[in-house]
């Protein structure tokens, strides 16, 4: 039981839970747009968020010296490093105008980790402007780069898909900016810290709200509300004081539920 644990920290801890959400979200715009379904390109938003998310984690931490932690690091740099081996053959696959578009994505995640501002301040660190940033990045990822990657017609519906998306992972945020109130820094300026947990969870709730109102404009499928249902509940349970695994599997596993839905029926 002890190595299953172990084994299960890890596909948290390495980030590979949320690059299954990050794919999920890319094959269901690559549905739901009717673009192609590439491997190259969907190995590529794979291991790409593996790489960028253990640098976003651990950049920070990789100087600490503490034992435990460092063999820890060690295990999960060099995983990280293997994908990103993975990805760079991917990219190679790539034009050079795919690439340039990934720029202000890729740009994004480097500063959120990277201190650039006085004070040696990154763009985590900006109050209140944290889980924005996210959810652009989120979804330029899974909804521009497929566009982009396919064809150049933004359409209505890739707009409205954007809306969308942006919304849905700014109200899939909200549990895990709840459960970290008790460590943050004041200086973050979380939602939860200006706000207050109930206010935040309405701010989350008027996000899937939202998106249901754009949804109507759309093809009205099942699964949407469903799993809009599905985040909803999941902003009312949550807590400070959730389960270890709340946040970081079951709600981040939603998307990863929605696309099995999508690409089964």
């Amino acid at each position: 039981m002890k190595s299953l644990k172990g084994l299960f920290d890890f596909y948290i801890n390495s980030s590979i839970h949320v690059a299954f959400a990050v794919l999920a979200l890319a094959l269901i715009t690559e549905k739901q747009l009717d673009l192609e379904l590439d491997l190259y390109f969907n190995l590529f938003i794979f291991l790409g968020t593996i790489t960028g998310y253990n640098f976003v984690k651990y950049a920070a931490l990789a100087g600490l010296h503490h034992r435990n932690l460092t063999d820890r690091l060690k295990m999960i740099q060099t995983f990280s490093f293997i994908y990103f081996i993975g990805l760079m053959y991917v990219a190679y696959q790539f034009t050079v105008s795919f690439w340039i578009s990934c720029i202000p994505l890729a740009l994004l995640t480097v500063l959120y980790a990277i201190p650039f501002l006085p004070h040696k301040t990154n763009l985590r660190k900006v109050p209140s402007i944290k889980i924005f940033i996210i959810a652009a990045v989120w979804a330029g990822v899974t909804v521009y780069l497929p566009v982009v990657y396919n064809t150049t017609n933004f359409s209505t519906e890739f707009y409205l898909e954007l809306a969308q998306r942006f919304m849905l992972v700014l109200a899939l945020i909200i549990p895990f900016e709840i459960r970290d109130l008790t460590y943050d820094s004041n200086a973050l300026g979380t939602l939860p810290q200006v706000l207050g947990i109930k206010k935040t969870k309405l701010v989350g709730l008027s996000m899937v709200l939202g998106c249901m109102v754009l949804e109507a404009f759309k093809a009205n499928a099942f699964s949407t509300y469903a799993i809009l249902f599905l985040t909803a509940l999941a902003i009312i349970r949550s807590n400070s004081k959730q389960p270890h695994y709340y946040a970081s599997f079951v709600v981040e596993g939603i998307p990863i539920l929605w696309g099995i839905f999508i690409l089964a029926f």
